[in-house]
């Protein structure tokens, strides 16, 4: 349910060969009418966002890339190319 106050994350989401490559696109915030305020830190390249309530923050010790690369710290989950 969005309540006043909620912090939830914004989500690029683009098809790769492998699967799904979630891209932590930016923030939303639940205003006290119900509506929102949308931060975003990069721009979809399809024009398509995905907004969920954001997860509490993890031990990211150990761990690499995964569905939700974005909330684990990651910019994006790693798809080779530039160095």
């Amino acid at each position: 349910m969005l309540t006043a106050g909620k912090r939830l994350a914004v989500f690029s989401i683009r098809e790769g060969k492998g699967g799904s490559i979630w891209v932590r696109a930016g923030s939303a915030f639940v205003n006290k009418d119900g509506s929102l305020n949308v931060l975003l830190d990069v721009l979809p390249l399809d024009g398509k966002l995905h907004v969920r309530e954001a997860a509490e923050k993890r031990d990211t010790a150990g761990m690499s890339g995964g569905r939700y690369a974005g909330e684990l710290g990651l910019d994006a989950a790693p798809v080779g190319g530039h160095s």
